[in-house]
């Protein structure tokens, strides 16, 4: 087997037993990027002298022996808008080209803490606006399985990555379905944690209250592997917590199934391949059950508003002044924030930041944001319901799986409803864990097993499961 198709266990084995060094295993991974990068454009910038920095001190830490983080030396890509001190954080923008990270996030501290080698940062769409990673200013990123295809976004550069075997694990953040929905058409596995059970803190905010970090990995122990590393309560986050992975594994697990995820349009293909996973888990002993989450269709609508009007706030940072791209043109304070503004964003984020000053503004603001809010609160209460008589929903992750480059972007309505399945879990705030259940060909399908608050240890046991 080569070094570039481990898993993060069968390679903290390897480094163990000293079948090789950290050295020769980042090595071997940025020798892969340098000649297959080109063809996905997974990575943006590839970080070759802080990876065999890192690879030294894991070398280190190995050879005095004792415990090995199952982490130490296992090389690993990050998402463009997670800082990592002294690299280029430009959240695939030009507004942010040129800046470089002062610090690192708390996501990237606890992964150096524990020996890790960060290979680079990952391609995205732009300040994580879109479903496709083509909003990115500095080009598309291909899918792995198919090149012609989208790898799904926002996190599309974590998951070609770890799909090209351009890493062992990644990075992504999940904000409407951005780690799952990408790791469904690379076929791969994502994780969106519970909301606050890890720490955001460095990484540059799009939506703040739907915004979550998870791990993007080959299997579920992996990926299971990396969140129990960077969850946590963060002094830096009020909204981050600390709880336990308590859940044990069941014999018998009792399995929701929304009848409103099963809709016209879906791909008959792809509801074919969940149907055939929800038997075979019959068949394995678990009761599968309908549920209804009677509110699902409005989700789409109340996300758009909500994440909108906070992209609203949370882009207004850049100014052209603080730091970022300033137009040299500008003749006086209010063409500096105009045309900085105006080139340094990208169509789809200028779409969305007007999108959600017009629903902020005087006169809609109780129409639209209100009305959001009070419906966020009723989706959220279909889940808990729900789970009062379910041990985890099972649900799709998109109606379709990769899409052709090309396909969706001059119709951003088609494009949004390519997470149709994920947003209103990031609505909820509960955990779901997206993991390859089939393929169209070659191109991979993608189910979603959804838990109650916190509870990512129940889901990661039935992920092993699918």
């Amino acid at each position: 087997m080569e070094l570039t198709d481990l898993t993060i266990r069968a390679a903290h084995d390897g480094l163990a037993a000293k079948d090789f060094s950290a050295r020769e295993l980042a090595a071997a991974y940025l020798d892969k990027i340098e000649k297959e990068n080109d063809k996905f454009f997974a990575y943006l910038a590839v970080a070759n002298d802080l990876a065999l920095s890192q690879a030294k001190l894991a070398d280190e830490r190995i050879a005095k022996g004792g415990d090995i983080p199952l982490l130490c030396g296992i090389p690993m890509a990050v998402k463009d808008l997670i800082l990592v001190d002294g690299l280029k954080c430009t959240a695939a923008s030009k507004i942010l080209e040129n800046y470089v990270a002062p610090y690192d996030a708390t996501v990237v501290k606890k992964l150096k803490n524990e020996g890790a080698v960060i290979l680079g940062k990952t391609n995205m769409d732009e300040f994580a606006m879109g479903s496709s990673t083509e909003t990115s200013a500095y080009g598309v990123t291909r899918n792995p399985r198919d090149p012609g295809r989208v790898p799904g976004g926002s996190s599309g550069g974590s998951a070609a990555a770890v799909a090209a075997n351009l890493c062992v694990a990644a990075l992504g953040t999940d904000t409407g379905g951005s780690i799952r929905q990408p790791a469904s058409f690379c076929g791969i596995v994502g994780l969106k944690p519970t909301y606050g059970a890890v720490s955001r803190y460095g990484a540059m905010a799009y939506a703040s209250s739907l915004d979550q970090i998870g791990p993007m990995a080959k299997t579920v122990d992996d990926a299971k592997i990396v969140f129990e590393t960077i969850r946590g309560k963060d002094e830096m986050d009020g909204t981050s917590v600390d709880f336990k992975l308590e859940a044990a594994p069941k014999q018998k697990y009792r399995l929701g199934v929304p009848k409103e995820y099963f809709i016209k349009g879906m791909d008959s293909q792809v509801e074919a391949i969940i149907r055939q996973k929800l038997s075979n888990l019959e068949k394995q002993g678990h009761e599968v059950v309908e549920i209804s989450l009677p509110h699902a269709e409005y989700a789409l609508a109340c996300y758009y508003i909500i994440a909108t009007s906070e992209a609203s706030a949370n882009l207004a940072k850049f100014d052209g002044i603080r730091f970022g791209y300033s137009s040299p043109d500008a003749k006086d304070i209010e063409n500096i924030y105009l045309e900085s503004r105006g080139r340094g964003f990208g169509p789809e984020v200028r779409r969305r930041i007007m999108l959600g000053t017009y629903v902020l503004s005087a006169g809609y603001y109780d129409a639209y944001y209100v009305r959001a809010q009070k419906v966020r609160t009723l989706i959220k209460k279909d889940f808990d319901k729900a789970f009062q008589g379910v041990d985890a929903i099972i649900a799709p992750v998109s109606p379709t799986p990769a899409f052709a480059i090309g396909e969706k972007t001059d119709d951003p309505l088609q494009m949004y409803l390519s997470d149709i399945f994920t947003i209103s879990i990031n609505l909820a705030g509960v955990p779901s864990l997206a993991v390859p259940c089939g393929n169209i060909g070659n191109l991979p399908v993608g189910l979603q097993i959804i838990g109650k608050h916190f509870d990512e240890s129940t889901i990661f046991d039935i992920g092993k499961l699918v």
